[in-house]
């Protein structure tokens, strides 16, 4: 066997894994010699990208020169939203709520404010921003920040009242401070509260106005620190806008008022306006409403100004929905949104605020979403959003990740889902449009699949790290819906989502899909671009069972190939198939239910779009009383026919073809008579108690809710009610070890399950579930020389079995025979459930499960299309090398546990390889990575291995993350090329990657955040205004703050930490002297840039003084010889 470093391995190792593989006693080591390529230099693990709708939003800013979106999160989170396909995602260390977020206007910086009294200043300049310059206030709260355009001077207002100011270049605190008590009058007694608003009067930088919560308004003079004006009002300040003249200002209350004052008639409001107030006659004041939690104020060059504020609305609205308020001249615009807004934002015209403003669009940020409105048009239309923020449109219940598959299938989504696009927005173009894209060489196509709570499964285009909606579909449509809870039928095992897609099983090739839903129903659907309308829904209804004594069922004994149905006498489509049960009783005299599904099939014509189409419904059907077991594995495969799935009652094989049920066995049926577990037969209708295995969150006695056990079903246990909402723990976690049951290790040795007297106990902890299927052409039996397809069935105790199938011809015959199927033994045991399985040919390579290649389904019946399609993708066989070693193929199968590479046909067990001690394996899958393959797995315990194939070596082990809440271990997925993926919260997805190559290009495949613009004019002061006095009046910041004018700030006020920034994405640090000689480069290339358009300006000035200078002269000339009076 190949040397390997095992310094590397150990790296960050933790004793979970055993170091190295170990060839099994009984199989010579040189006879496996296979040369394996791939190397742990090969890996590496970093975050790439994340996507989707930042997960409880607290605040937001917008450039509007750069036009660059920046969101901050509750937990510290912060995205960058560019033109469509620019994306950026950074974090707070201390994880606090970013209480609000200032742009540096077109400087490609960022200021942010944390509820733990903390500001950052970050690098925009860099791909991946980066943290310059931290400051942490300690005896003061944060409250509010304002950051005045082209101003380098930060406004921090604090809870006490205070206002502190900070250097944006050094981030050190000015000593001048704005104590509350000098603001407010000396004759008040009352503390004003907390400080909620800052801001400087447009025309005049010298002039501050501050609002202070319980009302008080103050317009402070900077210069001669005192305040000019004091303004009071007798209800709550939530935020005040200025007139862009700045004579005016207006303020938002909490009893639901907008207030408009003069500047210089502080006594009284000049205008009180109630947006929802009902006006009384009698001229009295209006009633309350809700507190308007902000209001902004942008003037037109040609028309009235606007007013857009949020909340507002009167109490009597009971169930309305949160509204924005948009108010231009005379009339009133209620726009209602789907969620509470957090905040909103006009974008407008201009960056500077003495100008006309000419507001065009307003961004709404909503706790779940994230909407544009277009001013300009009438109706106020929303832009469409090109951003991925649909993710969690409805809870998302399971993942696939498929990269580099067939190129023509994301044209072949898109094209039937750009059909399903809304009407109605905006025509304009997005207006958040900066940055640009990455450079990425990156070609190879990749597909993200979601399940989700409402039974819709989306397709993904999440090529080279973008990610954009291709295709929607709603598996809902198949069922009757209840339109109303009294209507619910009483057969329905889940309290709410009864749609929820649980599992998905996808062949790119054929584009046939599978999904398994959470009652028990496994819905097949095929790919076809033209519509149809189908007359009746094809089903089958299915009666999996556990009983070994109940000898009434049909299906009780053994296995039956059913004879298959003629054109002339197939089954009725509403009727089940000939292997199911033909009774329709549903409930029986003693009121048991029986022979019922869960849910009840559409009767209607279903009119089918293109896209996905229903070709059969299955479902699991209640047996004596006891409801059906939810699908714990699913698969299928395009070139048999066949779909197959599983439970924690046995399995269930079935031909999409010829719409029959193949096979419907128990799991104990599965190993014939030589079964291993000595389990005691028993009867349904027994204590319906969970087995001790399912510990509970609160450990009392469960109910009947937690009948349905995940895969893992000493282990994990499934929550029926899946969330409606975006509720974290769909599925529970237990570690304890199942009562009434020898601990896991002395089990996993013995293979056999000790028996305690409780009945409860041994009720369900002798049921084994089915886990994983594996569709492939091997060697069924040891004396077997020729390839027969065959599927592969792995069980929660670590069986492997074989089931061979026997396929009719290709074509017609394949319609009219039956499939044979036949359950050939046990092949292997492992510790723990079986997670995953492949197989590899003699030379170590991938051998994929055969598929057929699509073709239209709708397409007419002669048609070349149809025979050119139904090509089967052959599986490659061994080349004439492997005549000269012992096996022909290699089959890998992984556990919770171990991983073991067993030779085939001889059955031998070459490789093994104990992946982890303490914890257990989550996802495990099969990958081409680069130049080989490998095994990758991810623990419970946060660890991420991989693994050379075949021989099991460790090339990688990580403690990535550790298992916060079982949504990761629900949604985590690995694929080719080194991809990877999970959600990381309710709302958005985490891609990863362990390919060390990925790595190096990410820098050049990420967007650019900044790119150089020109800042806009500033607006003419004209002639007069110039003259007089008038317009904007500028200040001396430098001197009034700076250490001279001000003095030093006290020391015990603030701590100045010096951010990690500056070193550009994650090997900056690695990269030292070449990372500081390319920062020195640039800061060289921007200093020359600054001093060519220095001389530039020079030149142009000494232009225009040279061509004044001259106009003076002729000027001189021309009136020397006049007199005063002939001007």
């Amino acid at each position: 066997m190949k040397k390997f470093n095992i310094r590397k391995v150990l790296d960050g190792l933790t004793a979970v894994s055993s170091p190295s593989p170990s060839p099994q006693s009984g199989a010579k080591e040189n006879d496996f010699i296979i040369p394996e390529t791939i190397q742990s230099e090969h890996f590496q693990l970093c975050k790439t990208v994340r996507h989707g709708f930042p997960y409880q939003p607290s605040s937001m800013a917008f450039d509007p020169v750069q036009k660059i979106l920046a969101i901050g999160t509750q937990s510290g989170a912060l995205r960058l939203f560019g033109r469509p396909g620019v994306e950026c995602y950074c974090q707070h260390e201390s994880g606090a709520a970013v209480i609000q977020l200032q742009f540096l206007i077109n400087e490609g910086a960022l200021v942010s404010a944390l509820a733990d009294d903390s500001v950052h200043l970050w690098n925009l300049r860099q791909k991946r921003p980066a943290v310059l310059h931290s400051l942490k206030f300690n005896r003061e709260r944060i409250t509010f920040c304002h950051l005045p355009f082209q101003s380098k001077w930060l406004y921090i207002g604090t809870e006490r009242g205070n206002i502190h100011i900070v250097n944006v270049e050094s981030f050190t605190l000015s000593g001048y401070t704005i104590m509350w008590n000098k603001a407010i009058e000396l004759s008040s007694k009352a503390h004003p509260g907390p400080v909620v608003h800052i801001s400087d009067n447009p025309m005049d930088e010298g002039k501050l106005i501050i609002g202070f919560e319980s009302g008080i308004v103050v317009l402070w003079d900077l210069k001669s620190k005192k305040a000019d004006y004091r303004y009071t009002y007798d209800e709550a300040i939530h935020s005040v806008a200025w007139h862009h003249e700045g004579k005016q200002f207006i303020c938002s209350h909490s009893d639901g008022t907008l207030t408009i004052w003069n500047i210089k008639s502080p006594a009284k409001p000049a205008q009180t306006i109630t947006p929802h107030g009902k006006q009384p006659k009698d001229g009295k004041k209006p009633e309350p409403c809700k507190p308007i939690l902000k209001v902004e104020y942008k003037t037109t060059r040609a028309g009235e100004p606007y007013m857009i504020l949020s909340g507002g609305l009167s109490y009597d609205t009971v169930g309305r929905r949160p509204c924005l308020t948009v108010m231009h001249g005379k009339s009133t615009a209620v726009l209602e949104m789907d969620y509470p807004i957090v905040d909103f934002l006009t974008l407008c015209e201009t960056p500077y605020p003495n100008d006309f403003q000419e507001p065009y669009a307003v961004v709404v940020l909503l706790e779940k979403d994230l909407v544009v409105i277009d001013l300009a048009q009438n109706g106020y239309p929303i832009f469409e959003n090109p951003y991925p923020l649909t993710i969690h449109e409805s809870p998302v219940t399971c993942c696939e990740y498929v990269a580099d598959c067939p190129v023509d299938l994301i044209p072949a989504l898109y094209s039937v889902g750009s059909r399903q696009k809304r009407q109605g927005y905006s025509k304009k173009e997005w207006p958040v449009s900066g940055g640009n894209w990455g450079q990425g060489t990156q070609s190879y196509p990749e597909i993200i699949i979601t399940g989700h709570a409402d039974g819709s499964v989306k397709f993904w285009d999440a090529s080279a790290i973008m990610l954009q909606v291709l295709y929607k579909l709603k598996t809902a449509k198949v069922f009757e819906k209840a339109r109303s809870k009294e209507e619910k039928p009483s057969t329905e095992i889940v309290d709410e989502d009864p749609f929820a897609i649980q599992l998905m099983s996808w062949c790119p090739d054929s584009r046939m899909l599978c999904v398994a839903g959470v009652s028990a129903h496994v819905i097949i659907y095929r790919f076809s671009k033209q519509e149809i309308t189908t007359e009746v829904v094809q089903l089958l209804e299915v009666r999996l069972q556990y009983e070994l004594n109940d000898l009434d069922s049909p299906e009780g004994g053994g296995y039956q190939t059913p004879a298959p149905p003629t054109p002339s006498t197939s089954p009725s489509p509403q009727t089940s198939g000939p292997q199911t049960h033909h009774s329709t009783s549903s409930n029986s005299s003693d009121g048991i239910r029986d022979n019922v599904p869960c849910l009840k099939v559409r009767n209607s014509p279903l009119k089918q779009s293109p896209g996905y189409q229903v070709e059969l419904v299955v479902q699991l059907v209640w047996v004596s009383g006891e409801p059906p077991q939810q699908i714990s594995s699913l698969a299928i495969n395009s070139s048999y026919g066949l779909v197959v799935f599983g439970n924690t009652n046995g399995l269930a094989v079935v031909d999409y073809l010829q719409k029959t049920v193949l096979l419907n066995l128990s799991t104990v049926e599965l190993y014939g008579s030589n079964d291993p577990y000595q389990r005691q037969p028993r009867s349904p209708r027994k204590s319906r108690q969970p087995s001790g295995g399912l510990c509970d969150i609160n450990e009392g006695s469960a109910t009947s809710e937690d009948r349905c056990k995940s895969p893992t079903s000493a282990r994990m246990s499934r929550k029926l009610s899946l969330p409606t909402e975006l509720k974290p723990d769909l599925v529970l976690l237990s570690v304890c070890p199942p009562r009434g049951a020898v601990p896991l290790d002395n089990r996993d040795n013995s293979f056999s399950r000790s028996r305690s007297s409780s009945v409860t106990s041994i009720d369900k902890e002798a049921r084994e579930a089915i886990t994983s299927f594996y569709f492939c052409e091997t060697y069924s039996r040891k004396t077997d020389s020729t390839l027969t397809p065959a599927l592969w069935v792995g069980t929660s105790l670590g069986t492997v079995l074989s089931i061979s199938l026997s396929m009719p011809p290709a074509g017609e015959q394949r319609l009219l025979q039956p499939v044979i199927v036949s359950p050939s033994g046990t092949l292997i045991r492992l510790k723990g459930s079986i997670i995953r399985m492949a197989f590899l040919d003699a030379t170590g390579s991938l051998l994929p499960p055969a598929s057929e290649l699509w073709y239209e389904p709708n397409a007419p019946a002669n048609g070349e299309e149809r025979e050119r399609g139904r090509k089967r993708r052959p599986v490659s066989v061994s080349p004439s090398t492997s005549q000269e070693l012992n096996e022909h193929q290699y089959a890998v199968v992984c556990s919770e546990k171990q991983a073991k590479v067993i030779a085939l046909p001889s059955q031998n067990c070459i490789f093994k390889h104990n992946i982890t001690e303490t914890s257990f394996v989550l996802r495990a899958d099969v990958v081409q990575s680069g130049s080989g393959i490998c095994l990758t797995c991810f623990c419970a315990n946060g660890h991420i291995m991989t693994l050379s194939l075949p021989g099991l070596r460790p090339l990688l082990d990580v403690n990535y993350l550790p298992l916060t809440d079982m949504r990761i271990a629900r949604t985590f997925c690995f694929t080719n090329l080194g991809q990877a993926m999970y959600l990381c919260s309710p709302t958005e997805i985490q891609r990863i990657t362990y390919s060390q190559d990925v790595c190096e290009n990410l820098q050049e495949m990420l967007g650019e955040l900044f790119t150089p613009v020109e800042t806009p004019e500033a607006p003419n002061r004209g002639f007069f205004k110039g003259l007089f006095g008038g317009g904007a009046q500028s200040l001396d910041r430098e001197e009034l703050f700076g250490e001279s004018g001000a003095g030093k700030a006290s020391r015990s006020l603030a701590q100045h930490i010096p951010g990690p920034g500056g070193i550009e994405g994650m090997k900056g640090a690695a990269s030292g002297i070449v990372g500081d000689l390319a920062r020195a480069r640039i800061a060289l290339d921007e200093r020359g840039q600054k001093l060519s358009e220095v001389e530039e300006k020079t030149a142009a000035m000494m232009a225009s003084a040279d061509s004044f200078s001259k106009h003076a002269h002729e000027m001189m000339l021309k009136c020397k010889d006049k007199k005063w009076y002939q001007f």
